[in-house]
């Protein structure tokens, strides 16, 4: 059997799951190789995968993107690749059933740009595809023969589809133009350093936390599972003898029901099944059996090593020692996660070790892809994968959410660019690189919403126009959005009488039209429900425990001789705020109510703070005709059903709890003789 000996390899995603540990194999048993990692950094990469290669002198790390050509056809060219290792790619099958486009993004044409280079360049001598068993779609489950590597590929969902496109473009560059190819297909990996997006890693961490397993469906569906370093092992046999042009399954005949593996797990960590595990909605296709003929590679010599319960036991020691190596990873825990792709999140080595390596690139100004990560230290795991990027810096909004992350640690830029520029913000986020992006910015009108009717284009441009500019721009970067809104575009009907206690809830449709701001948030929070990477905040009336700020409702009320008594949805931002930066981290998307629940009355904010502020404050109500006669514009009066946000945190407090507990006691003043003290 002929045998293949490489010089130069690059391996894409290797700050990845499978890919770090057949880079960390071969960095260790081939010395003379030279093994140059190529990954974006992506939110399930983490460069402390590739902790065991740091040090070594055959080592070097790239941070780029596969889709861009200039990077990889420079790569090629100035470090001599002569073999191609090609595993990255998105993954995760819940994800793309949310975002199918960065999927089709880096699976097929991420692909297209690594073939085209090799077709110019001329010069790759191996060119290995990681593929999945996926792409074959549902085995029976009476099949006693798995799928071999000439059956037909029928993908059921949006990943596999992507993974069988991109095969069918390597196989066509391997017809058209003679490429060296070779594709795997593997089943189902775990072990050590696994995002936990994934079951076994996702179950681990939980059961740690004596938290409940979800178990889509009913549990009956069955993969087969390998140890991670079987399969790299594997990758190692087909590198060096694996023939051109030919496809090799890397799979198990042991097969497990998902429903077997929790309980297995529960088992490891003295778990009562019935009492944790907990069965969630099913996918919106979930395949039953995936089961591959695997006999080809073994033919090569390759063979499974590591039992099921000795990988399992390997994979929660490992867990349970490095709790923080994912950082916060509450959005991937949750039964049905959506992580957005984020390139960016730089996951750095520990600060306890030895900042030198071979992290280095080329400085080509012209190659602007590609950085040299910066290994910082002092950053807290539940941080350092966090970089925050926020509109509306002189806004009070904005300002409190800066406030906010320096109290927590979060490293954060504010956004220098107009949000009707677009190039601007394109270059924002090339500057700041942030993980998630918060917009504070917006028109509002000074010294109130009247300003807005005699200055209506100017409106359009920030509030509409801005807004969906920014999301846009984001969701090209695969990032999240906050979106700071108004709940303002609502107004007490028949339906939602008030005083009845039923407020509008995040899927009705606005029905306040009485000012031009209220139009054009309520156009533009329509047009958002179009991007999958919004999360819409609905604030109302917006309070702080700052009675000086003159945006505060209740600094405006407590100055005026005349008020309305209507009972209002309110939001605290004292409370609130902290909240949206934890929506943040947990990736968070679609229409909130951001207020607390319940509503309170003007007149009932101003006697307290006539009991806790200023016992001689006096006011005159007067109705909503008065009123009108004074205003430019109607102002929008409703309840805003706040039951999702409390579902989602439920220390969440009503709104008169949270106005004595965070804006009256603090500012609590004590009179002697009816003089404050």
């Amino acid at each position: 059997m002929a045998t293949y000996t490489p010089k130069n390899i690059l391996i894409t995603g290797a700050a990845g799951f499978i890919a770090s540990h057949v880079a960390n194999r071969l960095v260790r048993n081939y010395p003379d190789y030279k093994i140059i990692v190529l990954d974006k950094l992506d939110y399930c990469s983490n460069l402390k995968n590739l902790l065991p290669s740091r040090s070594s002198p055959n080592f070097k790390f790239v941070k780029g993107d596969i889709g861009s050509a200039d990077l990889v056809n420079f790569l090629l060219i100035t470090e001599s690749i002569d073999t191609i290792m090609h595993f990255a790619a998105q993954t995760h099958v819940d994800n793309s059933f949310g975002n199918s486009f960065e999927f089709t993004k880096n699976n097929i044409y991420g692909t297209h740009v690594l073939l085209e280079a090799c077709k110019v360049t001329g010069q790759v001598k191996r060119f290995i595809h990681v593929s999945t068993d996926e792409v074959y779609g549902e085995t029976d489950e009476d099949a006693v023969v798995g799928n071999h590597e000439a059956s037909q590929l029928l993908p059921t969902n949006p990943y596999s589809a992507t993974k069988a496109g991109a095969e069918m473009l390597v196989m066509a560059y391997g017809r058209s133009y003679g490429l060296p190819v070779i594709t795997t297909r593997g089943n189902n990996v775990y072990g050590p350093n696994q995002f936990p997006e994934k079951l076994i890693p996702k179950f681990t961490l939980l059961a740690m936390g004596g938290k409940q397993l979800p178990i889509h469906g009913d549990g009956s569906n069955v993969r087969s599972y390998l140890y991670c370093e079987d399969v790299a092992e594997a990758f190692e046999v087909v590198l060096h003898r694996g023939e051109v042009g030919h496809v090799y399954n890397i799979g198990t005949k042991k097969e497990r029901r998902v429903i077997d593996v929790a309980k297995d797990i529960c088992k490891l960590f003295s778990l009562d099944p019935d009492a944790v595990i907990k069965f969630v909605d099913n996918r919106p296709f979930n395949d039953q059996r995936y089961f591959l003929d695997d006999q080809k590679l073994k033919n090569l010599g390759w063979s499974e090593r590591t039992t099921w319960e000795e990988g399992l036991k390997k994979t929660m020691e490992w867990y349970t020692s490095n709790p923080g190596w994912w950082g916060d990873v509450t959005g991937a825990l949750q039964p049905h996660p959506r992580m957005l792709m984020m390139p960016g999140i730089e996951r750095h080595f520990d600060a306890s070790e030895d900042n030198s390596s071979k992290l280095s690139v080329s400085n080509n100004s012209s190659q602007n892809r590609m950085v040299v990560p910066i290994l910082k230290g002092n950053t807290s795991p539940q941080t350092s994968s966090l970089k925050f990027l926020i509109y509306g810096r002189t806004g009070w909004i904005g300002g409190l959410l800066g406030k906010i992350c320096e109290k927590q640690g979060i490293p954060f830029e504010y956004g220098k660019g107009r949000l009707e520029e677009r190039s601007l913000l394109w270059a924002d986020f090339q500057n700041v690189k942030p993980t998630h992006v918060f917009n504070a910015a917006g028109v509002t009108g000074r010294p109130n919403v009247d300003w807005c009717e005699s200055h209506k284009a100017e409106t359009i441009r920030t509030n509409v126009a801005g807004t969906l500019n920014l999301a846009d721009v984001c969701r090209e970067h695969g990032l999240l959005m906050i979106n700071f809104a108004t709940g303002c575009i609502f107004e007490y009907d028949a339906a939602h009488p008030e005083g009845s206690g039923i407020g509008f809830k995040e899927e009705d449709k606005p029905n306040f039209s009485g000012s031009f701001y209220s139009k054009t948030k309520a156009m533009v929070e329509e047009l958002l429900k179009e991007y999958d990477n919004v999360c819409t905040l609905r604030l109302r009336m917006p309070i702080s425990s700052d009675l000086n700020n003159p945006r505060n409702f209740i600094t405006k009320i407590s100055r005026y001789n005349k008020v309305v008594d209507i009972p209002n949805s309110m939001t605290i931002l004292d409370e609130l705020l902290p909240i949206a930066v934890e929506m943040a981290k947990r990736n968070c998307r679609g229409i909130w109510n951001f207020t607390n629940p319940g509503v309170v009355s003007h007149n009932e904010i101003l006697e307290m703070y006539k009991s806790y502020i200023d016992p001689k404050i006096q006011w005159v109500n007067f109705t909503l005709e008065e009123q009108s006669k004074v205003i430019v514009s109607a102002r929008s009066n409703n309840e805003l059903d706040a039951s999702k946000l409390k579902n989602e945190f439920p220390e969440l407090l009503s709104i008169k709890d949270s106005l004595i507990k965070n804006v009256f006691e603090p500012n609590r003043k004590t009179f002697v003789g009816g003089v404050a003290k």
